[in-house]
């Protein structure tokens, strides 16, 4: 009979200490390393829906700077939204960003976007990308809350959280951004 009870006594020990660890590792991921996200509106239309759950890299730009074409999960002006939102960069620091004829141009030069369902309705700029920030835009380009919105066109590089890099819901469209 004790030894029975030790055994039970053993499997409890090793099953909580089990929960314990597990339970830190996520705490410690979750707080400087990876951050799971569910997106609220379709701002990213076509490339992330509304109700569409990702994972972003919040370690990544410790060492690196926002690129271009990076989906980037960042904390706005209070003046703009007291939530987090999610864009792709577009703008880098120096450049001329415009947009006219329903294309994005940077620095003269329009650029390819075969992640947008839909072509840019509306002129914009010319503007310069002033040092330390980015210009954004959301892939739903008519109906994205954006830079070409924003009083202040530009975002403090400061203020980005981290990359968004894998949608895993729905299942269905699960995979890399």
């Amino acid at each position: 009979m004790g030894v029975k009870v030790n055994k039970v006594k053993h499997f409890i020990i090793e099953a909580l200490t089990t929960i314990i660890i597990a339970a830190l590792i996520t705490i410690v991921l979750e707080a400087f390393v990876v951050d799971n996200r569910i997106i609220p509106t379709s701002s990213m239309y076509p490339t992330i829906y509304a109700g569409d759950m990702v994972l972003v890299n919040k370690f990544v730009f410790r060492f690196q700077t926002p690129e271009r074409g990076d989906i980037i999960v960042f904390e706005p002006d209070e003046n703009i939204s007291e939530d987090d939102l999610i864009k792709r960069v577009i703008g880098l620091p120096g450049e001329t960003i415009e947009v006219k004829n329903r294309q994005v141009y940077i620095d003269g030069e329009p650029i390819e976007e075969p992640y947008l369902n839909e072509a840019p309705q509306y002129d914009f700029g010319p503007v310069k990308v002033p040092e330390g920030h980015l210009f954004v835009l959301g892939d739903n380009r008519n109906l994205s809350f954006d830079s070409h919105r924003w009083p202040d066109p530009f975002l403090e590089i400061k203020s980005v959280k981290g990359k968004a890099f894998f949608r895993y819901w729905p299942l269905k469209r699960m995979g890399t951004l």
